[in-house]
């Protein structure tokens, strides 16, 4: 049997297989002009990309995981987000999951610095993130179904700014898990990540406030 494949950070590729892709490329789609060229960060096997495909926008996807690139019908570039230096400009640079959330303050200015080097002028940089009061409402349990994959957070522990938690993936009779620990941000220490980074706040684009864009300073 062929062994199944995990990145560095212990993804599951086959999950990202199985995950839809929900709403975020509508998002996405909404908040960018048509046709929009898009450097996507972080792409995983591609949940993300083939919608936005689909929807017209070109898209590179970015992923340090050549077992995930593998899936993706899309240019691709096998390359770690913080050491990625492509020398071309984008409409839209798309930095998702969460990774503006990442623990470590040099990965973060890392990400950041990386997008900003890629958007164009006059372009965007499209972000997800997680929103105070999700740190703050978050519990063991919760969760819900992705598809065909029920999705269920459990051991979650609060330090501080950090959450810790491990994500549970089931589909059938098949379960996957991994390990995180994410940074609370607020407004303030968002937007001073973001002029670190030659980058200014721009607005949410959902209610939630998972997703906001910033601009080239």
């Amino acid at each position: 049997m062929e062994q199944e494949a995990f990145t560095a950070d212990g993804c599951s590729v086959e999950v990202y297989r199985l995950l839809p892709p929900g709403d975020e490329p509508g998002i996405v789609h909404a908040a960018v002009p048509a046709g929009a060229s898009i450097l996507e960060l972080g792409s995983g096997a591609g949940r993300i990309t083939h919608a936005l495909l689909e929807l017209g926008h070109p898209v590179v996807a970015v992923d340090d995981s050549p077992e995930m690139l593998a899936h993706v019908r899309a240019e691709t570039v096998c390359s770690k987000i913080e050491g990625l230096r492509l020398g071309r400009l984008f409409d839209v640079v798309l930095l998702g999951s969460h990774l503006i959330n990442t623990a470590s303050e040099a990965d973060r200015a890392a990400f950041l610095a990386t997008a900003r080097a890629h958007v164009a002028p006059g372009g965007r940089v499209l972000v997800e993130g997680h929103p105070p009061e999700w740190f703050e409402s978050v519990r063991d349990g919760q969760g819900g179904r992705l598809g065909e994959v029920d999705v269920r957070l459990e051991q979650v522990v609060r330090d501080g700014d950090l959450l810790s938690a491990v994500v549970r993936y089931s589909a059938g009779i098949r379960w996957w898990s991994q390990a995180f620990t994410c940074r609370r941000l607020d407004l303030q220490a968002l937007k001073a990540a973001l002029n670190s980074a030659d980058l200014a706040f721009e607005r949410w684009h959902t209610e939630d406030r998972t997703w906001f864009s910033a601009s080239p300073e």
